[in-house]
């Protein structure tokens, strides 16, 4: 049998777990209910395991207090999580697709701790288009030690790509209150041209900026052909977010990370601490429906609190 204070304990989890993924519902309407909705994965597992603990509870009331509780929190933290895992994607393309660009998004970190192994691992990859934010430090130094085409140097947001850009920096609004931070480039392939445009959200906390800037990145993205824009960035927003599922509608592209986990990456051996696994999906990757999804991959831990994500894609047939 459970000593009482542990069960009471696993009961204040369970009861905390339920009103946590209730409350997140309310994520529908209110931007400031949404930020609840990131961390469902944690909220789900940890009102498993009080309905798992049940079976040792020691009194009937117990049992069924935490079976209760703990599988209402569960369910509905499954209940948002569910369709992101589930949800149809579209077709697939075989490894020896022909025309594949291999893109690279990653917010690189301002403090990363490792620009040169950063750099190197980078240019090994040998990718076709490279997105990167937080780029004030790493974008300047990978610019002079490579032959890309790089944007506007000195930006939060910087593209590099082999392939010389039709267009370099995409128009952007005036107002940048309207718009997150953004870079794009507008390169050519066998199949026509396409637009490459790379962002960085702020955090969720903020009352209902991230959802306006959502509304601003759109406007931005609606001066492109949509069949074969590519975005890609940090925003800082988890597939079961309320704000993200509105935004995969709103944009009118296919997001090709499913549930992948790419923050945090931290690494302090001086200060002990090291992150086992990544606990957020936020670094995501759209395309339009002229691309085809070859592999979808996360990159290894390098200097940055964000591991990078490799995406390969190959033009419709």
């Amino acid at each position: 049998m459970a000593p009482p204070i542990l069960t009471g304990l696993m009961l204040l989890i369970a009861v905390g777990c339920a009103g946590w993924a209730f409350a997140a519902q309310g994520g529908r309407w209110s931007a400031r209910m949404d930020v609840l909705t990131h961390f469902l994965p944690a909220v789900m597992i940890a009102a498993a395991l009080t309905v798992l603990y049940a079976a040792i509870a020691e009194t009937l009331l117990a049992k069924l207090a935490l079976v209760g509780f703990g599988g209402a929190g569960a369910l509905m933290a499954g209940w948002l999580i569910a369709p992101e895992y589930l949800a149809r994607r579209g077709p697939a393309a075989t490894a020896g697709a022909p025309g594949q660009i291999k893109l690279i998004q990653f917010n690189a970190w301002r403090r990363n701790r490792d620009l040169d192994g950063s750099i190197a691992w980078l240019l090994a990859q040998d990718a076709d288009v490279i997105v990167l934010q937080e780029a004030d430090a790493i974008g300047p130094l990978l610019r002079l030690g490579s032959a890309y085409h790089a944007t506007t140097a000195g930006c939060s947001v910087m593209i590099f790509s082999k392939a010389a850009p039709v267009l370099l920096d995409i128009p952007t609004p005036s107002d940048k209150r309207l718009r997150p931070p953004a870079a794009g480039v507008t390169l050519r392939d066998a199949h026509g041209e396409f637009t490459v445009v790379g962002t960085h959200y702020v955090w969720p906390v903020f009352g209902g900026l991230q959802q306006s800037q959502g509304r601003g990145l759109a406007r931005l993205l609606a001066q492109f052909p949509k069949d074969r824009l590519i975005l890609t960035g940090d925003f800082n927003s988890t597939p079961w977010s309320f704000a993200r599922r509105h935004e995969d509608a709103l944009f009118g592209l296919e997001r090709r990370t499913r549930g992948l986990f790419t923050w945090p990456a931290w690494d302090l051996p001086k200060r002990g601490a090291r992150t086992p696994f990544p606990l957020l999906p936020i670094d995501h990757v759209y395309a339009g429906s002229d691309w085809r999804t070859v592999q979808v991959e996360r990159g290894p831990r390098l200097g940055s609190d964000h591991y990078p994500v490799i995406v390969t894609l190959a033009p419709l047939p």
